[in-house]
């Protein structure tokens, strides 16, 4: 034992031996990267998909090691904190977290009982707007001048007089339309405008009244026909209500889940002044 060739020998060996046991400890340690079949097969499908045709052997490899090196570098760039305060990563991470709810509710199908409780509750989201059909005589104001409404006030009582005689004699030319037939609220004040389309929604069915005033001068009006605004009939919108509803489940699955991950935070609002809201 008291040899120094021995001494020697030994010492030689507990290094040899620490250096083993280290070398093993890094090749546990050393990270893998698996690329499995079935991702192998998603990377070919994906290739077909776009190309029209399978890939080759060599194609397929450059695939496998083109996910090897994103993989790679994505785990590298994460160890480098490359993804702390990047609005683009925080924004699609976000981005993928909304869809993982969006995928949930999409999964969800509303019961009958369901949509027609959420129709009973939106009644004007779904309401079918109310319709009419009109006549309208054309008064210029140029070319009337001053005596217009006295020229109005002759006309209408001519149209009074004889309500089946043709109106369009009665009125100064235009390009507009003598008359609409059944339209929408909207589309009467994209030709006549807003005020002369409030004010034909007031006057009674059958009858020539005015003037109505619009934009472009006055006119003496007959609403022929009128159809009332009314709440559908699930059957009649049962597909705008299931979307809506599928829409309405989203926001609230997502403000459930927000709600449940605030629970772990304590949130600091830093405030201009200096002090601080806590919630």
């Amino acid at each position: 034992m008291k040899e120094p060739l021995l001494h020697f020998l030994l010492i030689a060996l507990a290094i040899f031996a620490v250096h083993g046991l280290l070398g093993d400890d890094a090749e546990e340690k050393k990270a893998s990267i698996v690329v499995t079949a079935p991702k192998i097969e998603q990377m070919a499908t994906l290739f077909a998909k776009t190309w029209q045709r399978p890939p080759t052997a060599d194609e397929l490899k450059g695939l496998i090691d083109d996910h090897v090196k994103e993989e790679i570098f994505v785990r590298r760039a994460l160890e480098l904190g490359l993804d702390k305060d990047d609005t683009v990563v925080r924004r699609r991470l976000r981005q993928k977290m909304e869809f993982l709810n969006d995928a949930d509710a999409e999964t969800e199908d509303a019961t009958e009982v369901e949509l027609q409780a959420y129709l009973a509750a939106n009644p004007d989201a779904f309401r079918v707007d109310g319709m009419l059909a009109f006549q309208q005589v054309f008064l210029n104001p140029q070319r009337r001048g001053d005596a217009i409404d006295q020229d109005a006030a002759s006309v209408l009582e001519a149209l009074l007089a004889d309500p089946a005689a043709d109106p369009s004699p009665l009125g100064d030319p235009t390009l507009l339309p003598p008359g609409l037939p059944l339209s929408g609220a909207a589309s009467i004040a994209q030709t006549f405008g807003f005020d002369f389309t409030e004010a034909l929604g007031k006057a009674p069915v059958g009858h020539w009244t005015g003037p109505v005033t619009s934009t472009f001068g006055l006119h003496l009006v007959r609403v022929t026909e009128r159809v009332q605004g009314r709440t559908p009939a699930l059957v009649e919108v049962r597909e705008a209500v299931a979307r809506e509803w599928t829409n309405a489940r989203r926001k609230e699955l997502e403000d459930e889940r927000l709600a449940e991950l605030l629970k772990g935070y304590q949130v600091t609002i830093e405030s201009t002044d200096g002090t601080d809201a806590s919630q």
